[in-house]
């Protein structure tokens, strides 16, 4: 007996300190975006910049569709070529702005942001106060209008980006009301959840080493958006930090743990 009490104690200890390291590596917020009032904030690293990812994709549709580059859910709709990136296999094909949101091609990013050009692009992101807005990317590299929101040289906290959602949410960006209608229009999900409708964006992307290059040994994930019911709005962050290495994508493994939870933090609100 004595035998087996000294077992569960210590698996116990175990299954504790797992939920602990865990809560150490990730952040949760709910927010209230009328108000700004934080309904629920969980773990420690809430206030760590780290790369956006494809959550910025969010950003994109905004500047794009203000700018003129996005037209509606359908158009531009553009053919994949040889070189583009190509890590997912529904990228190799023509894709159009729903697609693109839905399936988080990089590609398609690339060709806005190259469209939009550095002056402008770089204006957008200071004036979306994106946090830390440099779009510079690489180093030396000359690349941030293909590379600076993969594990680059923009960086961005979980309270910043909820700051950032609840302007998106509250049309309170310096784009057009047309941009921040189509923005939702791709954000929506197609699901509900106790009654709220979810608009969301997953990212996936590298941990940064102290000297700025990215570790590609652990990874870093994002399930962000907002959720709407009736006149009230909502903003979510899930932002995850892995502390080895994992083959599956941590902004997939976000969505799903996210989601699991959205139900219980979501009932009664």
């Amino acid at each position: 007996m004595k035998r087996r009490i000294i077992h569960v104690l210590a698996v116990s200890a175990l299954l504790f300190c797992a939920s602990l390291s865990r809560a150490e590596t990730s952040c949760l917020l709910l927010e209230d975006a009328a108000s700004a009032k934080i309904l629920k904030q969980e773990g420690a690293v809430c206030d760590q910049r780290i790369t956006p990812a494809s959550t910025f994709k969010l950003a994109l549709a905004l500047m794009g569709y203000d700018a003129g580059y996005l037209v509606d859910e359908h158009l531009p709709r553009l053919p994949f070529h040889e070189g583009y990136a190509d890590w997912m296999p529904n990228w190799k094909q023509p894709v159009d702005p729903a697609a693109w949101l839905r399936d988080s091609v990089v590609w398609y990013s690339q060709r806005l942001t190259e469209w939009l050009g550095m002056e402008r692009f770089q204006r957008y992101a200071g004036a979306f106060h994106y946090g830390n807005a440099d779009v510079s990317g690489d180093k030396g590299k000359n690349n941030g209008l293909t590379r600076a929101w993969l594990s680059s040289s923009l960086r961005i906290s979980p309270l910043e980006q909820a700051a950032f959602l609840r302007k998106l949410a509250r049309c309170e960006l310096p784009v057009s009301a047309r941009a921040f209608d189509m923005t939702e229009r791709i954000g929506d999900m197609g699901v509900s959840v106790s009654g709220w409708r979810i608009h969301g964006k997953t990212g996936s992307g590298n941990a940064i080493k102290a000297d700025g290059a990215p570790d590609a040994d652990r990874k870093v994930g994002w399930f962000v958006g907002w959720a709407r019911k009736d006149e009230r709005t909502l903003v979510f962050v899930y932002a995850m930090h892995d502390e080895k290495r994992e083959e599956s994508y941590a902004g997939l493994r976000a969505k799903a743990a996210l989601m699991a939870r959205l139900p219980a933090l979501l009932e009664g609100r």
